[in-house]
């Protein structure tokens, strides 16, 4: 990379103190950037062969430059998953907040995993505010819990960062929130692909409300045993990552999955990277 100067998302925007680093985040800003991670991922998940899940996206790991374009950083998790397997079965790396339901509880890595977390990293962005907050009352704490009560009673525009002063566009702030829900659903098969996403987002492609169903919430499995070992290394919670496996030494041969000659996931790939 290039110096990049204005940080991470985490240390600006939802540090909650980027007025006073000068740093504007204003509505166009905010698209700009979930965007740019959009295309980012759409290219490590679709164009690059073999594909890449980052297993990683959060706040945290999303750098900016002078323009405030975004740059994905931190592949000491990542995996490559050839075409022709339709997912990894791998001991669980991440931080708890963004991980899956499916691949926290049960270790089953698709790209899909990586689609969740920037399901809930959109509505970071949005909102300016973290997964999970421990000093807000309990029952605003998590995020996409929030998001979706919201969405039940459609109100979603309450989510949106109060520090836009109301000069934002409400449809389509409302927009991105429910591609948000649209990227964490409880079953990754109804998740969109990170294409798909890219076009949701620009408003090449409509949203279905139809095909929103009920999030994977964090209080679904919280209580519920996360395979592999977790501990509190960082203040956001990160798995340890002594738990990976480098790109660089993948061996299809011990990881364990499912095959598929037809390539399911190979859905058309973003031609922009972030």
């Amino acid at each position: 990379y290039n110096y990049l100067e204005n940080n991470s998302l985490d240390k600006t925007l939802l540090a909650g103190g980027y007025t006073r680093s000068g740093i504007q985040f204003d509505w166009r800003t905010r698209a700009k950037i979930c965007i740019g991670v959009a295309k980012g991922l759409a290219f490590l998940h679709e164009e690059v062969r073999p594909h890449i899940i980052h297993r990683d996206i959060k706040a945290s790991n999303i750098l900016l430059d002078r323009d405030l374009s975004p740059k994905i950083s931190d592949f000491g998790l990542a995996r490559l998953m050839p075409p022709n397997m339709t997912h990894v079965s791998t001991r669980v790396a991440g931080t708890i907040g963004y991980l899956a339901p499916e691949y926290a509880v049960r270790g089953q890595l698709t790209r899909k995993a990586d689609i969740y977390s920037f399901g809930v990293l959109l509505m970071e962005i949005v909102s300016a505010r973290s997964n999970k907050n421990t000093r807000l009352p309990t029952e605003y704490q998590y995020l996409l819990e929030r998001a979706w009560e919201l969405y039940e009673r459609n109100e979603l525009v309450d989510l949106v960062d109060t520090g836009l002063n109301g000069v934002f566009d409400a449809e389509e702030a409302c927009r991105y929130l429910k591609i948000g829900l649209l990227c964490t659903q409880d079953s990754p098969k109804l998740r969109p692909t990170m294409s798909t996403v890219v076009k949701l987002l620009t408003g090449e492609k409509d949203i279905d409300t139809r095909k929103i169903t009920r999030p994977g919430l964090i209080s679904d499995f919280m209580d519920l045993k996360v395979r592999g070992p977790v501990v509190k290394t960082k203040p956001d919670d990160e798995v340890n990552r002594n738990n990976y496996t480098n790109p660089s030494s993948y061996n299809a041969s011990s990881s364990s999955g499912t095959r598929d000659n037809s390539n399911a996931y190979s859905s058309g790939a973003s031609s922009a990277a972030a």
